[in-house]
């Protein structure tokens, strides 16, 4: 499928909104997931925006599709969504990790309108997913699961577990994104756990394996309509992305994994929102 300029613009300038969102989040000497949150924007955005069936207006609509956020320490580019669909005040941005807010660190779905399930005990995510399609199948539903992985995350076996059981169960309303941005929280995965021949195990697991550059937009809207075409079984699209991108200072850090930024990182930070903005906009 082709899509227009005017769609891809679109969709970009949200995943700029996103990112800024995510800033709002984490002012200057406040500690937070910038790398995962940014490198993964993108591919949120596409979901949100214009993949997932969601209602402005019900988060909790039965005919929605879920997102479920595995790596729950990146949730901030969720809420960064989520805000732009209205679920909660834009107030409640700037209160992120407080007592009086309702944007904890990791999700909680009973606080957070559009947060589907408590995570961020990483490998747990995709059995969740699964528990859920599986769930939506009986219903006889058309709603789809989304679910997003790190690519450090894969170290956990859990997660291969339900890459066997999706398939044995034929999820084909499942759909698993790796944020593929090779760094992890104190280095890369390549030193700290390398799986190597990620897009061969998958294949091997009998998933349907689409791999992209998770900063293209059009590379993503085609790998998730390609995902939801394919009723084989489950899908899994392989983004390959950059740590903290769009902020230069961060980017592929492992610093930056979660870190507070400086004032002059944070004034450059918004630069580049701007530079960016004016960059789709051109």
């Amino acid at each position: 499928m082709k899509y227009s300029q005017d769609e891809i613009r679109e969709l970009q300038l949200k995943a700029i909104q996103v990112r800024a969102n995510i800033l709002e989040m984490i002012p200057p000497g406040k500690v937070g997931h910038l790398g995962g949150s940014s490198s993964i924007a993108d591919v949120m955005a596409a979901l949100y925006f214009h993949t997932m069936h969601v209602n402005k207006h019900d988060p909790k609509d039965p005919k929605r599709d879920r997102l479920i956020m595995s790596k729950g320490h990146a949730v901030l580019v969720q809420y960064a969504c989520l805000a732009e669909l209205g679920y909660f005040d834009r107030s409640e941005l700037g209160k992120v990790k407080t007592f009086n807010g309702m944007l904890q660190g990791h999700p909680d779905m009973d606080r957070t309108p559009g947060i589907e399930a408590v995570t961020g005990s990483l490998g747990q995510g995709l059995s969740v997913s699964l528990g859920l399609a599986l769930g939506l199948r009986l219903d006889k539903s058309e709603s789809r699961v989304y679910t997003i992985l790190g690519d450090g995350e894969l170290a956990e076996g859990q997660i291969w577990e339900a890459v066997m059981a999706a398939k044995v169960y034929k999820a084909s309303n499942l759909t698993a994104v790796v944020d593929w941005n090779g760094v992890q929280a104190t280095s890369t995965t390549a030193e700290i756990f390398p799986i190597e021949n990620l897009a061969e195990k998958w294949k091997a697991f009998g998933w349907n394996v689409i791999e992209i550059d998770g900063h293209d937009m059009e590379q993503i809207l085609g790998a998730l309509d390609a995902a939801k075409a394919y009723t084989a079984g489950p899908s899994v699209i392989l983004a390959h992305t950059v740590k903290g991108k769009c902020f230069p200072f961060a980017e592929g850090k492992a610093k930056y994994h979660n870190a507070a930024m400086s004032e002059d990182e944070y004034k450059i930070a918004w630069q580049c929102i701007e530079n960016l903005k004016k960059e789709v906009q051109a």
